[in-house]
């Protein structure tokens, strides 16, 4: 990978999106980050992923020196991988938290959107300006804005192309938390780190239900949570749970991700 790398230490993987100046999203970043989508959803050390673009910018959005020229027909070829990268983030079976300092704009606001929690410092600075360029969001800005901040306010959002300060975004839960820019790494690394010794399989199962019921209707999803409450009782930690609540009471059982 050219532009991500993947750092674990105690069952938290940061990954680092690194791509000087401004962490421009490009087709080889794209690339990049499904990749390691799919080496952290199978890693087995991994429990949690901070997802984080530095100090300075989170992103600042894709690369639009590199689509500049290209036709429909070009973005209609290219396209999918436009939305795959952030789709394969937001699919990774783990609790995702996106640690954001500075500018996460278009794709870069695409990305952190991509992922459970948002912990954002205290000067961050999200939008979706992609109209200001004669075009709109196409790595999910529409869908998972909308469901995360409501109809009306990603409408706002969206069509004006205007920036908005963390106080706002906290305010209307666009970010779970705001910290002081120095402090967004390591509350995001604490926060994802209470998961390393999680039961990953119920934690899993309740992202499944969670994602996957938001796009249904309720009677579909509560089918969903249902099989997914059944299977998780063919699980060891399932057994290690219960055996250490019955024998010696809530929150003193050890899981081991089986």
């Amino acid at each position: 990978m050219e532009f991500v790398s993947i750092d674990v230490t105690d069952g938290v993987a940061v990954l680092r999106l690194d791509r000087p100046k401004m962490n421009a999203i490009s087709v080889q970043v794209q690339a990049d980050l499904r990749e390691a989508a799919a080496e952290l959803g199978e890693r087995d050390d991994v429990r949690a992923v901070v997802l984080w673009g530095g100090g300075r910018v989170f992103a600042a959005g894709n690369d639009v020196k590199e689509m500049a020229d290209l036709s429909y027909a070009d973005m209609v070829r290219v396209s999918t991988s436009v939305s795959s990268a952030t789709t394969a983030l937001a699919r990774i079976p783990k609790p995702v938290i996106a640690a954001v300092n500075g500018y996460a704009l278009g794709g870069g606001c695409e990305l952190a959107l991509s992922a459970d929690l948002r912990f954002a410092a205290e000067d961050a600075v999200f939008g979706q300006p992609e109209v200001l360029l004669g075009i709109i969001p196409g790595a999910g800005g529409t869908q998972r804005l909308t469901r995360l901040v409501g109809t009306a306010k990603a409408k706002d959002i969206i069509f004006t192309g205007r920036f908005v300060k963390a106080d706002e975004a906290l305010r209307i839960g666009l970010v779970d938390r705001v910290v002081p820019p120095e402090k967004v790494l390591e509350e995001s690394v604490a926060y994802a780190s209470q998961f390393s010794g999680a039961a990953a399989l119920a934690i899993r199962a309740a992202k499944e239900c969670i994602d996957r019921g938001s796009e249904v209707d309720l009677d579909t999803g509560l089918e969903i949570e249902r099989q997914q409450f059944a299977a998780v009782f063919a699980t060891e930690d399932r057994t290690r749970g219960m055996t250490s609540f019955v024998e010696s009471g809530p929150g003193k059982a050890t899981f081991v991700g089986r």
